[in-house]
């Protein structure tokens, strides 16, 4: 017995020394990177990251970057990636020590990594421990991870503080929570700074190739500047970073039968409110167009993800709501009674892709765009597989004004072009000789995801005291689709601006609540009962009647859950 015992206590003691020497070891790789960022957030967290390393290699400086949203990516300093290896492919903190290690033997100037930790403890751990960031990055408090992190938004506000460096610096977007994010910052004794997205011109956007927000922009070029990098260089750093996988965009396939198809790929935005703002400023801009489809994927870990992406269907207003994954019944259970019967389930964990893929093609129509939703691991992951595998949709997209389908009132999409490279090509004459088709030019997609919306939009939701009929516009206002959602408190520091209004805001009698305009992702509930709800242009329909196709009628009671974003386009 004696004897088991002495083993008993060699063993700990040889795995107690084996872990302070490795994190000796750790510390000293710590020291080596003057500059430590670590990203935390819910929404965006991997593109911030490019972003910055993007910025920083702009700036001259040798950077690491190691991201772990869609695709765990570990980013050399000459911008070159590689997956990052996991056993089993499993997913665990301890994985940053090797990261630091394989790092440091580059002599990195800077370091960007994401926070892969969900519980509040462990992003502590992470950040005391693992990382020890010199400055970090908070980009947003979104309804995500809310049983290890909730219940409330504040719960989670206060949990991602936790990765904030004592004695550092923490860079944020969020507006909503700014308060409670001081609070614990001065806890810290942590500088919290404010990256103002106003501050990213709509110009300096169109600079990227793929879909991006003025937040993450502003974040990285605030981070640059704190390191000594130049605006100008840090753009154009950021513009010559590889976007992450999972980064917002828009492929045009055809189907084996002939049809076309436009697939939006949104599986990164795995919350209501980013899949909704989401999918609606792609069809503002026109780079989806109904009719729509839905994909969702559902995955075993994340049943509460599955159902919050069925009970926003009546949102976006699908023609059908495709279910893979497992368990789909998770997903169809949670979409609202009226909207279920257009779900087609073509779920199960072990299901044939070839089998799912020919029905969801099959199911869709000659011309339709299929948004995808919630989880991208599993079967999502097949599903990006196979429509890859699709030959490209290389045909121009037809003008608006030439197709008629233009609804009546509304003017023709005319998109405003800066300079004449810009300019859609001209047609091809209507016989063209065979030496006449060699130089023509490839086809290149005329719309500008930046570009300023038209004036029909414009009038459309602008906002206007209830019961008047908004008047046309007389010039269009030239703004983003990012722009806004953002009010003018939005354009300076929370603090400032609430006490700029508090200051300038006369004492006056207390509206009446139908006279408050509504948001641009608000829902259309009115207080009073007896208000005549206008449709398209001042076109009023009375009690008891609904609106035309493609309009279904919706329940009063969906039309109040809080979690809803915004209306249907």
């Amino acid at each position: 017995m004696l004897f088991l015992y002495t083993v008993l206590v060699v063993c700990c003691a040889i795995l107690l020394t084996a872990g302070i020497v490795e994190q000796r070891r750790h510390f000293i790789n710590l020291e080596r990177i003057p500059a430590r960022v670590l990203v935390n957030g819910i929404r965006g967290k991997s593109s911030i990251t490019r972003l910055c390393a993007g910025a920083l290699r702009g700036g001259d400086l040798v950077t690491v970057a190691k991201t772990t949203g869609t695709a765990a990516r570990f980013i050399h300093p000459d911008a070159t990636e590689e997956p990052v290896y996991r056993k089993f492919g499993l997913a665990n903190v301890v994985e940053q020590i090797g990261i630091v290690r394989r790092a440091a033997s580059y002599d990195p100037q800077a370091l960007v990594i994401e926070c892969m930790a969900v519980m509040p403890a462990l992003q502590e751990i992470n950040q005391s421990k693992l990382i020890r960031s010199t400055i970090g990055v908070l980009c947003n408090v979104r309804e995500d991870h809310l049983a290890e992190m909730g219940p409330t938004l504040d719960d989670v506000a206060r949990s991602l503080c936790r990765s904030m460096p004592e004695g550092g610096i923490c860079v944020t977007a969020e507006v909503d929570r700014f308060a409670i994010l001081q609070e614990e910052a001065d806890a810290r004794d942590c500088e919290l700074i404010y990256a103002d997205p106003e501050t990213v011109s709509d110009a300096e956007l169109r600079g990227f190739s793929w879909f991006t927000f003025k937040e993450n922009v502003a974040i990285a070029l605030k981070v640059a500047e704190l390191l000594g990098v130049e605006r100008e260089t840090a753009l154009q750093g950021m513009y010559d970073a590889p976007p992450d996988p999972g980064v917002l965009s828009v492929e045009r396939y055809v189907t084996p039968d002939g049809k076309k198809l436009r697939f939006a790929n949104v599986f990164a935005a795995n919350d209501p409110e980013s899949t909704l703002m989401n999918v609606n400023q792609l069809l503002d801009l026109g780079a989806v167009h109904r009719p729509l489809n839905v994909v969702i994927n559902c995955r075993p870990d994340r049943v509460e993800r599955n159902g919050q992406m069925g009970e926003i269907i009546p949102d976006l207003q699908p023609d059908k709501v495709f279910v893979i994954g497992h368990p789909a019944k998770s997903a169809i259970d949670a979409i609202p009674a009226e909207w279920r019967s257009r779900a087609v389930d073509l779920g199960g964990d072990r299901r044939d892709p070839e089998e799912f893929m020919r029905e969801l093609l099959g199911g869709l129509g000659p011309d339709s765009s299929l948004i995808a939703i919630g989880n991208i691991h599993g079967q999502g992951e097949l599903l990006l597989e196979h429509l890859s595998e699709l030959p490209p949709d290389e045909t121009p997209d037809e003008q608006s004004g030439e197709t008629g389908d233009e609804q009546p009132g509304e003017a023709p999409q005319e998109w405003t072009r800066e300079t004449p490279d810009e300019r859609p090509d001209p047609p091809a004459p209507q016989h063209v000789r065979h030496d006449e088709t060699l130089p023509l030019q490839q086809y290149r997609p005329h719309l500008d995801p930046f570009a300023p919306y038209p004036e029909a939009y414009e009038t459309r939701y602008q906002p206007h005291p209830a019961g008047q009929t908004p008047e046309p516009a007389q010039q269009p206002e030239q703004t983003h689709p990012q722009t806004q959602t953002h009010t003018q408190t939005h354009t300076q520091a929370p603090e400032q601006a609430v006490e700029q209004t508090q200051a300038m805001a006369p004492v006056s009698a207390p509206v009446p609540a139908q006279a408050r305009p509504r948001g641009m992702f608000e829902p259309a509930v009115h207080p009073d009962p007896q208000h005549q709800q206008t449709y398209r242009h001042g076109e009023q329909y009375p009690d008891g009647q609904q609106p035309p196709a493609p309009y279904p009628p919706q329940d009063p009671d969906q039309q109040s859950r809080q979690h809803s974003a915004g209306d249907p386009r």
